[in-house]
């Protein structure tokens, strides 16, 4: 499989492959064997530049090209990461360490998205309606922007790339992706295939590279009219700051510590499954992972002896039996380790997992038991911070008031489940729960191609991608007036 990746893997921009200007690169290791994958273009400044320049060039013609037409070529990419899957889900599974079956998963969503924003260009709605003044037409028409910015995470990285890429095309934008530094092939690759599917040189470009180096210049680049960003909330705060400078626009979709509520009157066998593919499918590396798992004190210890049971029954590697495998890198990996020392030496008590797995078949790679927690505090790091990895906080409430009140305190509102018969409860809940997306009886996971998805608080700044209100974060808005002379008729 390794073949899949080039030994170096490039920068792509004006539909080439090009190495950084400074000649510079970095290792990407495999999560599965902590053994060097390929080597990656180390982009800085002049790189982003060129890319944006590329992309600036191609944008014109391609934002006269009807909204038609665009949707046709973008059906044919898809069509191409169609006919392509599997090789697309190899290099998924090579760069993250899951398996190429979650992989294939993965590659299926981000190919039903990119079908659905293709048809959108036969649905790019404007709106015509009434004028207060007489013989007045009043419409809105969309408008693209030009070059859209986009930086992507790692965690799924196919489904990361076609969520910004698509709409952004379809909109009439060109685009320059920086890519995830722990999965740079998978952004490379994609490129490869649109270009096989002829979409126009240019359009799509791609910048390797660290945050601070590639995709700083790509934020602060006065040419860049939009920047889409998937990653933390401290990021995300930068980010807001270097576009905000230039009046820049942002969609920020950031972090979440989402909670799980489990009712007394739940199906405790489904709360149970849905919880643990919460907290630990994709080896807990979701936005939208379940972390803080909130029960009613009278079910407490029956459901958190059925989750430690399940709990320590996952396999953890990189075949496709395997439950979940490792997170990105060793310094996600140290950063948890450290984490739950220091919630241990605060009270808090590992019930199980909490150590790095270090047998013959996992002491090469990034791998965490799965991990579950009681007696954290509600206010305790380890309750607000976001880890990224399969790490579940246990909480115990008195009853539906308890349970909301502490599903609210967080910094974050991303996602958020109940697990209840009871329909009162479970439509207050999806009422007052402070995220963006409440699901009923399921996980905190979930979202479909054609619906909104971001959150409230620290885990966003009001946008939604994507579903078709991306449309409105990738193109403007323009009011068209036409006024009649019925002196002239």
């Amino acid at each position: 499989m390794a073949t899949l990746i080039p030994d170096r893997v490039p920068n792509c921009i004006g539909g080439s492959d090009v190495a950084a200007a400074a000649g510079e690169w970095f290792d990407k290791l495999s999560p599965a064997t902590g053994r060097r994958l390929c080597l990656v273009a180390r982009s800085r400044h002049a790189d982003v530049d060129r890319a944006v320049t590329a992309a600036a060039c191609a944008q014109p013609a391609w934002a006269d090209t009807t909204p038609v037409q665009r949707g046709e070529i973008l059906l044919d990419v898809a069509g191409a990461m169609q006919a392509r899957r599997e090789n697309i889900a190899r290099v998924v599974a090579l760069e993250t360490g899951k398996s190429v079956k979650d992989a294939l998963g993965e590659t299926a969503g981000a190919i039903a998205l990119a079908r659905f924003f293709a048809g959108e260009g036969q649905r790019l709605y404007g709106r015509t309606t009434t004028s207060g003044v007489a013989n007045r037409q009043a419409m809105t028409i969309r408008e693209p922007l030009g070059v859209a910015g986009l930086i992507v995470a790692a965690n799924t990285p196919i489904a990361n790339v076609a969520w910004k890429l698509f709409p952004a095309l379809i909109c009439g934008n060109a685009a320059v992706l920086k890519a995830a530094e722990d999965t740079p092939a998978t952004a490379w690759l994609v490129h490869q295939i649109a270009s096989d599917a002829r979409l126009p040189a240019g359009l799509y470009n791609v910048v390797q590279g660290f945050g601070e180096e590639a995709g700083a210049p790509l934020v602060a680049d006065d040419r860049v009219a939009v920047i889409s960003f998937t990653g933390s909330t401290s990021v995300g705060r930068e980010i807001a700051v270097s576009a905000g400078r230039r009046l820049g626009k942002a969609s920020l979709e950031l972090g979440g510590k989402n909670p799980l509520v489990v009712c007394d009157d739940a199906d405790l066998d489904n709360a149970a499954m849905w919880t643990v593919l919460s907290a630990f499918s994709n080896a807990g590396q979701r936005c939208a992972s379940g972390t803080r798992i909130i029960v009613f004190d009278a079910i407490y210890e029956r459901f958190r002896d059925m989750l430690v049971e399940r709990t320590r029954r996952l396999r953890v590697g990189p075949a496709d039996d395997d439950d979940f495998g490792p997170v990105i890198n060793a310094e996600q990996l140290d950063t948890m380790l450290q984490a739950l020392d220091a919630a241990q030496q605060r009270g808090a008590r590992v019930i199980t997992g909490g150590h790095r797995l270090v047998d013959e078949a996992h002491r090469d790679g990034f791998y965490l038991a799965p991990t579950l927690v009681e007696d954290a505090s509600p206010a305790d790091e380890l309750s607000t911070r976001e880890l990224f990895g399969p790490i579940a906080c246990l909480y115990r409430v008195a009853d539906f008031a308890e349970a909301l009140a502490l599903a609210n305190a967080s910094p974050y509102g991303l996602t958020a489940c109940i697990h209840t018969t009871n329909l009162h409860r479970a439509l207050l809940f999806t009422r007052k729960v402070m995220a963006g997306v409440a699901s009923v009886n399921a996980g905190t996971f979930g979202s479909e191609p054609h619906m909104p998805f971001g959150g409230v608080r620290q885990s966003g700044n009001g946008s939604r991608e994507p579903g078709t209100e991306a449309l409105d974060i990738y193109s403007n808005v323009k009011d068209v007036y036409i006024t009649l002379d019925p002196e002239r008729v």
